[in-house]
């Protein structure tokens, strides 16, 4: 069991890494292909597809670090680490497609005949090197492969609209398609990027995971026979995947130890069903004041 999960720590490093190389080799083609094509498209694409290889490159890296033991510098491991990354690629987005939609503006006003049969051959290589990398990600079974191979297949869609509107060009005299899709690819890469940043913020903020359901938790803790009531109810994450718990739970009457022992297999069970990987249970009595001992 121990070798299964030590190979399968090592096909998502390797599935990553290959998709990193597939993006990034591809990134530079579409730079210099967008260049000499004069298409606006392309270069938005071509930031588009940076971002990817700087967030596949994060999480390349990431995924070896976050297999790293925690320590008594960070005791919750180095999880929390893969944030960075993303806010990185995030502000890397940012800056591109804000130059992007700055040059392509002034092409709506006096639009310029791109290369049509350089993009039709661009998007065709851009579908078949995006596909691959979502193929290669898409055998794998860990959650960081299944979330980089949906942003890669948003990569895929993409160029499919460029092809299109590569196709619409090569029959019909309107240079003005170009702009136009430079602005939306633009645009949607513009929602995702203040969409990432809110969600960083809102983990580094310690705000209360989306996945985890607070009510659901007190309503599971409190049918256990044995508990009275909870408080002090505390959950966040600690890189948008793995959260973290804390519970004050009353219980009826005293326990012994061995009992204390059983009733937290319980609630922690409960509680990783819920969405909580890690939880910290602190048990009271009815009459014990927990705010005059400090402990809230």
């Amino acid at each position: 069991m121990h070798v299964h999960h030590h190979h399968q720590g090592h096909e998502d490093v390797k599935n990553i890494k290959t998709a990193f190389f597939l993006n990034f080799s591809f990134t530079i083609v579409e730079i210099v292909g967008g260049l000499l094509t004069n298409s606006m498209a392309i270069l938005s694409d071509a930031v588009h597809d940076l971002g990817d290889s700087i967030s596949l490159g994060l999480s390349w890296y990431f995924q070896k670090v976050s297999k790293k033991p925690s320590t008594r510098e960070y005791t919750y491991g180095y999880k929390r680490f893969s944030l960075l990354g993303a806010i990185v690629n995030s502000g890397v987005l940012l800056v591109g497609s804000v130059l992007i939609v700055v040059n392509a503006l002034p092409r709506l006003l006096h639009p310029e005949q791109p290369d049509v049969k350089g993009m039709v051959l661009l998007a065709v290589l851009g579908v078949i090197v995006n596909g691959l990398a979502v193929l290669r990600l898409r055998k794998g079974s860990s959650l960081n492969e299944r979330v980089v191979s949906l942003h890669l297949l948003e990569d895929v869609l993409g160029w499919i609209a460029v092809l299109l509107g590569a196709g619409i060009m090569y029959f019909v005299d309107a240079p003005v398609i170009d702009p136009l899709l430079s602005l939306g690819i633009s645009l949607f890469i513009l929602y995702n990027v203040f969409r990432n940043i809110r969600q960083s913020l809102h983990i580094i903020l310690q705000g209360s995971p989306g996945t985890v359901d607070l009510g659901q938790i007190e309503e599971s803790v409190l049918k256990i026979d044995e508990v009275q009531g909870v408080h002090d109810l505390h959950a966040w994450s600690i890189d948008g995947e793995y959260n973290v718990l804390t519970i004050h739970v009353v219980l009826r009457s005293p326990q012994p130890m061995d009992e204390l022992l059983k009733l937290k297999l319980i609630i922690r069970e409960a509680l990783l069903a819920l969405g909580v990987q890690h939880c910290t249970i602190e048990f009271e009595v009815p009459e014990e004041d927990c705010e005059l001992e400090g402990c809230c």
